[in-house]
């Protein structure tokens, strides 16, 4: 397969970026944007089902990214759909909540083991703000402790100015090195340890633009005792990680259980919800707290993430995400050796990432990614990519056959390394 999408007409997606950027402040934004990706990716689509994904001019891809996470079960899930159209007949923006958020939040209090109470929003980024709220409120501390380079959200406290460029850093935020115990300590004793909220973590170490890390043991443990040490909440980070790991929470394979915890992307197969959950501690807290949006309590995402967590389970998904991200991960490392390209493959399978040795400025890994799209395959260059249980044998050959043609344009390019 060499370069097989590229001959086909690209005019429909061409037409609605022309049209976007006359209506929309840069045409498109945030990570969704395919303007600082590869001319092969698509930006606009039409349709998708299970693993795959056509574009609004026709071609077909199989999606890597999972819309950047949230889909987990594949598009078009059936037991998903079909809870979904059940509850819109009912209604889905009504006056309050439909009896599904109560059906959800016991569901997530059983499944997760440090959760005794949930409460809904709509992105990460009002899981993870929620989070904190908590924090605050129960200890009648500002400060916050996250990792460097880390992302918890839009909110001017972990991105350090609100429009998300980079600038002064928030005064109430300080930073450690993940995995780094010591570097946690000095961040708290910056921060004076009798002013901190909250620390947050993620359950490995995924910025973008960094190979990833897994989790330390012995420093998830030592968190978790220096937390209980000043009185601060350990606030997990759950959005890009949760029910993709472990069918819980993804320490609960360590031992160690956060107090509060953020969640959104997969919990609902794509449907628009966040939850965060936390421990009888920080209820009180919570109850303080006036957080609320006009959608927050839509009834139809809810009932879809009420079919979500149990479908997990039942077809025993991270299972599945665990053979074929294996296969995959398999695959590109024999293709790399053949090719002579040096490659690190880091994180969970599941999650995966890949990086070129030495590719600072990325150049190697759009060339990688570029090529890939041009033959049917969409990945990033710089963000992690996703597994899904509807991923199939048949999908993975088919990325396969997409990196293959990505390795030898990588090595025409660049020559071996």
């Amino acid at each position: 397969m060499t370069d097989a999408l590229t001959a086909v007409s690209r005019d429909q997606d061409q037409s609605l970026r022309e049209r976007a950027d006359k209506v929309i402040p840069g045409g498109m934004y945030g990570h969704l944007s395919a303007q600082r990706l590869p001319a092969h990716y698509p930006q606009f689509y039409a349709r998708v089902q299970g693993a795959r994904a056509w574009d609004v001019d026709g071609r077909e891809f199989v999606d890597m990214m999972c819309s950047f996470g949230p889909m987990i079960l594949g598009y078009q899930h059936e037991k998903v759909e079909q809870a979904a159209a059940a509850q819109r007949e009912s209604g889905d923006t009504q006056p309050g909540p439909g009896a599904c958020m109560v059906e959800l939040a016991e569901l997530l209090t059983e499944r997760v083991d440090h959760a005794d109470w949930a409460m809904f929003g709509k992105n990460g980024s009002d899981a993870t703000r929620l989070c904190l709220s908590a924090a605050r409120a129960t200890t009648g501390r500002r400060s916050v402790v996250a990792a460097e380079t880390s992302y918890h959200g839009w909110s001017s406290w972990s991105n350090k100015l609100a429009d998300g460029s980079a600038g002064r850093p928030d005064p109430e935020t300080f930073r450690y090195t993940y995995n780094d115990l010591d570097s946690v300590r000095a961040a708290v004793a910056q921060a004076c340890p009798e002013k901190v909220a909250a620390i947050f973590v993620s359950p490995f170490r995924h910025d973008a633009g960094h190979d990833q890390e897994l989790i330390d043991p012995e420093f998830a443990k030592g968190i978790r005792a220096l937390c209980d040490e000043i009185g601060a909440a350990l606030a997990m980070d759950e959005v890009r990680a949760g029910f993709r790991l472990h069918h819980g929470s993804s320490w609960e394979p360590l031992g160690v259980k956060p107090d509060l915890s953020a969640w959104s992307k997969a919990i609902a197969n794509g449907y628009p919800l966040a939850a965060a959950l936390g421990n009888e501690r920080f209820r009180a807290g919570i109850e303080q707290v006036f957080a609320t949006g006009s959608f927050w309590y839509q009834a139809v995402p809810m009932a879809a993430a009420v079919a979500t967590i149990h479908a997990l389970k039942d077809e025993d998904a991270v299972a599945k995400m665990q053979a074929t991200g294996t296969r995959l991960r398999e695959g590109i490392a024999q293709q790399a050796d053949q090719y002579s390209c040096d490659i690190n493959q880091s994180g969970p399978v599941q999650i995966p990432n890949l990086s070129f040795a030495g590719d600072v400025e990325f150049k190697k890994a759009m060339t990688f990614c570029g090529a890939a799209a041009a033959n049917g395959a969409i990945l990033h260059p710089r963000h992690n990519w996703f597994l899904s249980s509807a991923h199939t044998d048949a999908d993975i050959d088919r990325v396969l056959e997409a990196t293959d043609a990505a390795f030898r344009a990588v090595r025409a390019t660049f020559g071996p390394d």
